[in-house]
């Protein structure tokens, strides 16, 4: 369960390391309004993945969907240290709820690029921030599942004994 579990938080990562890519464009820029080069590559970039890349972003959704089944089932059928996976749940579940909740709508509406710049700008901050968060959050898990991985495989190791000279004369 934990080589699933830290394969989906893995794959989230690189997703939220492509968008950073372009999100990063909106540091540096304290006025009220990003550049618009800045937000016409931000907001071409959201166009493709929210609206452009279907049925290719609906495995993104799938991969959260599982990572926090597959993580569930470690809690309910886990031998292992329950903290594990209740520190993971409550870190998949809110980058996971945040995304569904606030990130992909401010996206999908930036990818429109109907607002006013000061309006995308705001879009465009908030989801720079909502990704650094995201980010975070799955790094936790993978790193939590990844340590849950490496010390239930030591536990199943099965250690090798010298042989006495005893017993082989």
């Amino acid at each position: 369960m934990h080589t699933f579990a830290a394969a989906g938080a893995a794959f989230l990562i690189c997703v939220l390391w492509f968008d950073l890519m372009f999100d990063v464009q909106v540091r540096g820029h304290f006025g009220d309004a990003v550049p618009a080069p800045a937000l016409a590559s931000i907001s071409a970039y959201y166009r493709r993945v929210t609206r452009e890349a279907w049925p290719m972003n609906r495995l993104i959704a799938v991969v959260m969907i599982l990572t926090l089944l597959v993580i569930l089932l470690e809690i309910v059928f886990g031998s292992y240290n329950r903290w594990i996976g209740w520190i993971s749940l409550i870190a998949a579940a809110s980058a996971i709820g945040l995304a569904r909740m606030r990130t992909i709508p401010n996206a999908s509406r930036l990818g429109k690029a109907s607002d006013s710049a000061e309006e995308q700008s705001r879009l465009a901050r908030a989801i720079y921030k909502d990704h650094l968060y995201c980010l975070a959050a799955m790094s936790l898990v993978l790193v939590l599942q990844l340590s849950a991985h490496a010390r239930h495989s030591r536990h199943k190791e099965v250690p090798v004994h010298a042989t006495p000279q005893s017993a082989v004369l």
